[in-house]
């Protein structure tokens, strides 16, 4: 489904008349996370979630997280939700078995950076892969999930999104009220150019800036271009390609996960070939095509870059070496 309008519009009627109901969301889940009994594993848990509902750009930043750690030597694998697959799992991801219709798509993307289980018990895909020798789990998503105790909980936040009308589901985006999550998260993560940054609210969590980029999108300089995405906020992949001076002559958004059919990729292709311009989408609608019906379309990928790299190993060292001293209390002592 795609998020209503009113979500990203200041508080109006329908956001009134729905705010009860987003108490009572909230209310539940308080209740959940209050009588929920964590499970602690034997080693390191770092959670990248979020506070609205739809893409905030976790992905990205779970695929450089994995990347950070697996250049330390630790074994570093991740667990996901597997939104949008079939199978409840705990199953490791194999992209020459799986495709998103069993796992989900950001599972396949992430499988190919680390080991990635999907769960829907996050508790158990934790398991799984500890059992597999994981030295280190990354959670993607989960931070609202009670069930396991985190070491390190980060939360991904969209500068030029913020957090829509502030109000809670149904109401609004949010998974929770800001200030109550935030105060649960040990740092931020804002994304986006100084130039389009939302007031985010910060509650006295540090927080880190971030950029998403397109890798290799100059090729789409000055190109005539059919633009199509099934993601969170489709218009900010529309803008991405603008940026790189795309001529876009035609744009599909599509609901977030949408399972694309075979007549609307011909469709698609239809609109390209008349306009005499190139079929582009993302990595994430990418994984989700069908083999048969990737033919013809281009990809253009997008890499979290820090502004503040060094920040960011703090963080990964500060829970790391926490972690240690929890293990091993008298290694100082000699």
């Amino acid at each position: 489904m795609r998020a209503p309008e009113f979500w990203h519009e200041p508080p109006g009627l329908i956001a009134g008349l729905l705010t009860p109901f987003g108490i009572a969301f909230d209310a539940a889940s308080r209740l959940r996370r209050a009588v929920a009994r964590a499970y602690r594993p034997p080693v390191p848990v770092i959670c990248v979630g979020n506070l609205v509902a739809g893409g905030s750009g976790k992905t990205p930043v779970v695929l450089s997280l994995a990347g950070i750690l697996a250049r330390r030597r630790i074994a570093v694998h991740i667990v996901s939700r597997g939104y949008g697959g079939r199978l409840a799992g705990p199953v490791r991801v194999d992209e020459r078995l799986h495709d998103a219709a069993e796992v989900g798509d950001e599972p396949l993307l992430l499988a190919a950076q680390a080991p990635c289980w999907v769960a829907r018990d996050r508790a158990a895909g934790v398991r799984a892969a500890v059992s597999a020798g994981a030295e280190a789990v990354l959670l993607d998503d989960g931070f609202q999930n009670p069930g396991i105790a985190k070491d390190l909980s980060l939360v991904v936040v969209d500068a030029g999104y913020g957090f829509g009308n502030r109000r809670v589901i149904p109401a609004g985006p949010l998974r929770e009220p800001v200030g109550a999550g935030l105060a649960r998260a040990d740092a931020m993560i804002v994304i986006g150019s100084e130039a389009e940054a939302h007031p985010v609210g910060a509650a006295g969590s540090p927080s880190v800036a971030a950029e998403l980029c397109p890798t290799d999108g100059e090729r789409f300089a000055g190109a005539h271009v059919v633009a199509f995405a099934g993601i969170g906020r489709p218009e900010k992949f529309f803008d991405s390609l603008r940026a790189l001076g795309a001529n876009i002559v035609s744009t599909e958004p599509f609901p977030d996960h949408h399972p694309f059919q075979q007549r609307e990729i011909a469709r698609l292709h239809e609109t390209a070939r008349r306009e005499g311009a190139r079929l582009v989408t993302t990595a994430k609608d990418w994984v989700r095509l069908p083999h048969t019906l990737r033919a013809g379309i281009e990809v253009l990928d997008v890499e979290i870059r820090w502004r503040d790299a060094e920040a960011v190993e703090r963080l990964l060292s500060g829970v790391l070496s926490r972690f240690h001293d929890r293990r091993d209390p008298g290694a100082d002592r000699g």
